[in-house]
């Protein structure tokens, strides 16, 4: 046996409303004055329920939130805590090929990017040259998206003589959207320049856009290739740089050495690293664990 319909409140009350406004209309109908009474009442009826269509909750006929196709709105990631940030970093067994994980990662340093940017080979002048110095500044300094704003965790990997380094924090979003922006510009406005050493040598830099892995809310990578001499002898040294934000943070991951740019693992750290992050701040623990090596 099937329910009857529930008619809602306030269209009863409306119809009861119009059909007063009918009943009146016939009895008026024999003298002068029928048309007009008719329309009063008619007027009355429509704005009674104008008035309670008003009174009625509105909303979508689905009692989805506006903008929330399936229903339900999503969650913003909540802010990051140190703890937190700890749980998002990288373990060895997020990675192939023999990465051991070390203690001191957050003391690396490399003095092929030590140095002076040569502004005199800039026809745009200072201002190109001052982005390509803070580009290996950066890079030495283990900072290169800006001083975070709230909690931070770095741990780093090295396999021979290649080492990989992750750092997650958070920052201001907004700052962050225009370092990711900054870091998109400096394939071409540091495609190639001199760096002038403390020692008196001279290094070639280049820099090129790499890929990222689809994953965070927003990313850019670079590749960067510094030409020079190192322990009496000429060296390069490569290193693939990508940063992923997720929400109001991110994940920075590091690799490469003088073997190499090590692309695979830094890739397979970024992704593993962005869902690290995202799992989270959405109030879930990763697995595994990262080991305590403070």
């Amino acid at each position: 046996m099937s329910r009857r319909p529930v008619v809602p409140p306030f269209r009863l009350v409306a119809s009861a409303l119009a059909a007063a406004a009918l009943l009146t209309t016939a009895a008026c109908s024999d003298d002068g004055a029928a048309t007009t009474a008719a329309d009063t009442a008619a007027d009355q009826a429509r704005a009674a329920e104008r008035d309670i269509a008003e009174q009625a909750p509105t909303g979508s006929p689905t009692g989805s939130p506006t903008g929330s196709p399936t229903g339900s709105a999503t969650a913003s990631p909540s802010a990051l805590t140190e703890s937190g940030a700890k749980a998002a970093l990288l373990t060895e067994t997020d990675l192939e090929g023999g990465w051991n994980q070390v203690r001191d990662a957050g003391k690396w340093r490399d003095s092929m990017l030590i140095g002076q940017v040569d502004v005199a080979q800039f026809l745009t002048g200072k201002a190109d040259a001052s982005d390509c110095q803070e580009l290996v500044d950066g890079l030495y300094g283990e900072d290169l998206l800006g001083k975070p704003s709230g909690a931070s965790a770095l741990t780093g990997f090295q396999q021979g003589d290649s080492r990989l380094l992750e750092q997650v924090a958070a920052y201001d979003r907004a700052a962050l959207d225009d370092r990711l922006k900054w870091m998109a510009s400096l394939p071409q406005k540091c495609d190639q320049f001199t760096l002038d050493g403390s020692g008196g040598g001279e290094r070639t830099v280049q820099v090129t856009e790499v890929s990222v892995p689809e994953v965070g809310d927003a990313r850019q990578g670079l590749h960067v290739t510094v030409r020079g001499d190192a322990d009496g002898g000429p060296a390069t040294l490569s290193l693939m740089v990508t940063a992923v934000r997720v929400g109001d943070s991110a994940v920075t991951v590091t690799g490469g050495g003088l073997d190499g740019d090590q692309k695979d693992s830094v890739e397979q750290a970024t992704q593993a690293g962005a869902e690290r992050l995202r799992t989270v701040l959405d109030g879930a623990t990763p697995s595994p664990q990262p080991t305590d090596l403070d």
